[in-house]
């Protein structure tokens, strides 16, 4: 038996959800929050670590929502959604979107593109998307869209996720 294969950890059938979340913990995720106009003309938003590049021809992005978020419907059925991509110093934007009740926006400075998207204001970067697919993810549904604008806002670092907590990136040297 290899050193590889005797570290190898593999998850008995009985693997409860917790044991697996915290398994998913160990991996550090950047944190953005996706916003999109609701069914009712409101403005819905997310905190996501689940964002991810998938291709750059043609530019694809995705996350996932959970089926059991509040607005779920608005985001099964949003044709567009902008995804903002958080500085280190959001932490307080970040719980506050992840939230499943309350006032989401309350306090948080926002524009509007002319696609009809809110820009969460201070994030360091903001990606303007067309929904291109929807997918099953079991307790999830993947939500693939295709770029169509893009801005880069700062300089600062961008807030991280890990072990169920927020980390901060050090700097080289």
């Amino acid at each position: 038996m290899s050193a590889a294969s005797s570290n190898a950890v593999t998850a008995p059938a009985g693997l409860d959800g917790r044991e697996l979340r915290n398994m998913f913990a160990l991996f550090p995720t950047g944190v953005a929050i996706v916003t999109a106009q609701g069914l009712e003309g409101d403005y819905i938003g997310a905190t996501v670590s689940s964002f991810s590049s998938v291709s750059l021809e043609p530019p694809l992005v995705l996350f996932s929502m959970a089926r059991t978020a509040k607005s779920f419907a608005s985001w099964e059925a949003a044709d567009s959604f902008a995804v903002n991509i958080l500085s280190e110093k959001q932490r307080e934007v970040s719980s506050q979107f992840a939230r499943s009740s309350g006032d989401k926006w309350q306090g948080v400075a926002r524009s509007i593109t002319d696609a009809g998207l809110p820009l969460i204001e201070g994030a360091i970067g903001s990606l303007q998307c067309r929904t291109w697919a929807r997918y099953d993810g079991g307790d999830h549904l993947i939500i693939v869209g295709e770029v169509f604008a893009a801005t880069k806002s700062s300089a600062e670092k961008p807030l991280v996720f890990a072990a169920s907590r927020y980390a901060v990136l050090a700097d080289e040297g």
